[in-house]
Formats: C-alpha cells, sequence, structure tokens
C-alpha cells in the first residue's frame, strides 16, 4: 500500500497525501544566500548536459531531451562536506523567443521528475515554447540517490498480510510491526541520507539547480506536494522567485491529523460526487462501499492475478485512484460492480497501478521515498491510544475512508528511526514576486480549502488564489480553457490575475 498507507498527492499524470512537513526561517538576499548564509556556489554547479539513459523498467526518452547530475552538499549546514548527486532532465524551448528554464515537481513526496517529464510534456507545449522544461528526481527518490526499503517479495507479503486498518489486538501488533520494521529497512537502505531528504534540503536544491541552470528567478510549476516544496521555497528565497505557479495545493498550516482528515473529508466529497454521477445517493452509496468493504475484510475476494486474493487495503486503493480523475469513474463502477459478483480482479487491477506494480511482481519505489522525506518533515508522532480516541471523528467524516486514514496517523511513522523536523511548514514570503495558487472544488487529495490557506499564508500580495469549479487531482490541463489560459498569461507573459478570480 501507498500512502495514508499514504495516498499519494502525485500529479493524475502520474496515475498515482501528503503530510511532509517542513520550515526555516527567511532571510535570503540578492546574492542568493538563504538563512544559513549559503550562498549556493559550493559543490560545483556545472551540468554536462548528454543523453538520457534508460531507468529501471522505463525505456531512456527520445527527441531533445538530456539529463545530466548536479552535485550538492549532503548536509547544507555542511556545503563544503560531501556531496550527493542529483538526476535531472530537460527538453530546451522550441522557439526562438525564450523565457529561461521552468523546473516542474510533479508531488508525492517521491515522484521521479527525470521519468514523468517527457510524459507531461505534451500538456504543457504552450509552455515549451518558450521555456526549457526541466525536472529532476529529489534527493532521496529514483535516481538520486533513491531509497528502496523492502523487496518485492516482502511488499507483496505484506500486501496480503497487514490489515490496514486493525480490528484485533493481534492485527494491531502485526501492522505496528511491520511499520517499524519498514523504518528499520529505510535506514539500511538510505544510511546517511536519512536524515537530510526534508523538503527543506530539497528546497535548497532547488536555488542549487537555478544557479547551475543559469536563471536569476526560479520559474517553477509545482503539483500537489510540490506546492508544498515551492512554498518552502519561496519562504527561504523569496527574492528569487520568478514566476511560481501552484496547482492542487497542499494545506501549509495542517499538522499529521489535519493533513489526514483534510484527505478524508477530500476523498469522501470526490466519491460523493461519482455517486451522484451514477444516480445514486451518496449517503446510502457510501454505506453501501463500506459493507463492501467490511465483507472484504472478513473474507478478501479471488481474483484472476496468479492466486492473489483482495484485501480491505488494497480494496480500498482500488477505490482510491480513479477518484484522481473523473474520466476513470467508469472503470470503479465497473470494478465495484465485480467485487460486489464476488470477483476482485478489476479492483486489485487498479490498485496495482497505484502501488506501481508491474505484471512480473517488481514495484516502484515511490512510496519508500515518499515516506523517508515526510517522516523526516513531520514531528507528530500519534500514538495508537490517541488515535482510537481520534478514529469515530475519521468514521464520521468518512464511512468508507475514515478508519483507514485515521489509522495511518499512527502507523505511518511508527518507531521511525529519526525524529521528526516540524508540525507545519513555514511558507511565508515577503517580499517574493506575485505566485498564483490553483484550487479545484473537487480535488480529492489536496483538498480544495489548502489552496486558500496556502495562498493567506504566502502573505499579502504575494498568494494570488485562482478557483476552478472541477473534479480531479489538479486543475491545469485538466479540460478548464479559463485555467490553462490563466496559467500561461501569468507564466509566458507575467500577467497576474485578480486575486479570487473563479473558473467554473
Amino acid at each position: 500500500m501507498t500512502r495514508f498507507t499514504r495516498w499519494t498527492a502525485l500529479t493524475v499524470a502520474a496515475a498515482l497525501l501528503t503530510a511532509g512537513c517542513s520550515g526555516a526561517g527567511s532571510s535570503d538576499d540578492d546574492s542568493g544566500k538563504d538563512d544559513n548564509g549559503n550562498d549556493g556556489k559550493s559543490g560545483g554547479t556545472a551540468l554536462d548536459w548528454g543523453r538520457c539513459e534508460a531507468t529501471g523498467s522505463e525505456p531512456a526518452p527520445g527527441g531533445d531531451w538530456q539529463c545530466a547530475t548536479l552535485q550538492v552538499p549532503l548536509d547544507w549546514a555542511e556545503p563544503d562536506g560531501p556531496t550527493i548527486g542529483l538526476a535531472l532532465i530537460r527538453a530546451e524551448a522550441t522557439g526562438d523567443d525564450r523565457l529561461g528554464s521552468l523546473l516542474f515537481n510533479f508531488g508525492g513526496p517521491g515522484g521521479s521528475g527525470v521519468s514523468m517529464m517527457p510524459s507531461y510534456a505534451p500538456a504543457v507545449s504552450a509552455l515549451h515554447e518558450r521555456y526549457d522544461l526541466v525536472s529532476w528526481d529529489p534527493r532521496g527518490v529514483a535516481a538520486s540517490e533513491g531509497v528502496r526499503c523492502r523487496d518485492d517479495k516482502d511488499i507483496a507479503a505484506a500486501e496480503s498480510s497487514v490489515d490496514g486498518t486493525p480490528d484485533t489486538p493481534a492485527e494491531e501488533r502485526t501492522y505496528l510491526q511491520d511499520a517499524a520494521d519498514f523504518g528499520k529497512g529505510c535506514q539500511e537502505a538510505a544510511g546517511k541520507l536519512m536524515a537530510h531528504v526534508s523538503t527543506t534540503d530539497t528546497a535548497r536544491d532547488m536555488d542549487r539547480i537555478r544557479q547551475a541552470l543559469g536563471d536569476d528567478r526560479l520559474n517553477y510549476f509545482g503539483i500537489s506536494y510540490g506546492t508544498e516544496l515551492g512554498g518552502v521555497y519561496a519562504h527561504l528565497f523569496p527574492r528569487k522567485v520568478g514566476r511560481l505557479t501552484l496547482d492542487a495545493v497542499v494545506d501549509p498550516t495542517a499538522d499529521t491529523v489535519g493533513h489526514a482528515k483534510n484527505q478524508t473529508r477530500g476523498f469522501q466529497t470526490a466519491l460523493n460526487n461519482y455517486l451522484k454521477s451514477t444516480g445514486r445517493d451518496p449517503g446510502q452509496g457510501s454505506r453501501e462501499i463500506a459493507e463492501l468493504l467490511d465483507r472484504i475484510d472478513a473474507e478478501p475476494l479471488p481474483t484472476s492475478s496468479s492466486g492473489r486474493e483482495l484485501t480491505q487495503s488494497l480494496a480500498l486503493t482500488g477505490i482510491v485512484l480513479p477518484l484522481y480523475s473523473k474520466t476513470s469513474w467508469p472503470a470503479l463502477t465497473s470494478a465495484l460492480e465485480a467485487a460486489e459478483d464476488g470477483d476482485g480482479s478489476e479492483l486489485l487491477a487498479l490498485a496495482d497501478g497505484y502501488n506501481e506494480r508491474d505484471a512480473s511482481g517488481r514495484y516502484g519505489t515511490t512510496t519508500h521515498s515518499q515516506r523517508v522525506i515526510s517522516c523526516l518533515d513531520d514531528k507528530q508522532r500519534p500514538t495508537v491510544e490517541e488515535t482510537r480516541e481520534l478514529l469515530p471523528e475519521f468514521e464520521e467524516i468518512s464511512p468508507v475512508f475514515g478508519s483507514f486514514l485515521g489509522w495511518d496517523t499512527a502507523g505511518w511513522c511508527h518507531d521511525w528511526p529519526v525524529p521528526g523536523q516540524f508540525d507545519t511548514p513555514e511558507v511565508s514570503a515577503p517580499g517574493a514576486a506575485p505566485i498564483l495558487v490553483v484550487g479545484n472544488t473537487g480535488d480529492p487529495a489536496t483538498p480544495y480549502e489548502g489552496a486558500r490557506k496556502m495562498a493567506d499564508e504566502l502573505g499579502e500580495g504575494v498568494g494570488v488564489m485562482l478557483t476552478w469549479k472541477g473534479e480531479g487531482h489538479g486543475a491545469y490541463g485538466s479540460g478548464s480553457d479559463c485555467v490553462d489560459s490563466t496559467v500561461n498569461a501569468y507564466l509566458l507573459d507575467g500577467t497576474v490575475p485578480k486575486d479570487g478570480k473563479v473558473c467554473s
């Protein structure tokens, strides 16, 4: 399972909540120094762009894509100390009137920008005319010292044996022991890197990337968790902010429990909207789905996949994935109907897509990186006793997702080997140029309210709010000409819309 065991705040195009909170004081200057006085020049910034290689199961991207490795300090408190390599990818602007580079982060945390950028490029072809499209694997992710905490065999075993909503003392012990074992595996795999993959560390890396690209200001498009990363960057380097767009926005004021409640509301809202679209009453439909999940918890469903069964946790993940995009709602209808008839194959296939499991049984590592990053960020560690007290509130918010997301507050970082750093990220950015914050009223993974809070926290005159009354995770490229033209005008022409603009 993934996060909550958490459900990832990754862009829909990646077919994948974030919590992950970090912060730091702010006092950069026009030389690029941050609050620690780092000028971003030690460790080398030269980029040697060359042909991209295949990574894992992903073939090498063709066309004009180039890749490079940038060395950055392992520990930003020791800028002249050991370094790690960050994998970057770019495609140069297709037109003659080049504006510079546009850096993308697609969310997670834990998503690979190197593998995602080429597939996302067609969606931003208008921006590609004037910008070099650039992305990277953040530290601890994929080709940038990516962390793998558990092998495929053990992942599969945990999927079938660990109950994400434990009902008995024995199930609780298994659930918590699995969480502790996962953390130990991460520590063994990551070593010294384990304490240096926070959102703040990556925000500092972003400024090093900006310098290496030769840009005076950072132009950036952050999606989902990438919005939190963009907010932290703006706080650290307000006078290096160029044109920043934040879409599918993480609430910077929410702590671990707050994020879990937000996401519970978000997915229940999306499920209600889905049920309405099928002509069903949302309350009755939700109760029926909850009853189906209870039956699966008691007796997992058979599937056509090599003797694998559909557990309750896998079924929940199979339900979650199509809620990220309205275009996937028919797949959810088909999968639920099959499950009601006793066949878990379709929900299992959806869960496998979310969990990055291929036909040969190999799993991706997005969840591993996500957990390492977010548990270093998150200071709050709810106990089992505290979680039990919270469960009724979670279950009242959602009979489908509440118990699972409530239990995750205790399990996600249970007995984690390194302490968390912050309760919530600091994103205030006085003196920064206007930052466009885009919220979608039907977003399940990063509910709309977080966008308004991000705009407020960035500060008066900095956070500029754009609302889309739509469905799915994210707004740009989701079918609204109003959203797309507003974002394009901002990024291409510097046209800042009126704060509070609504696209319906």
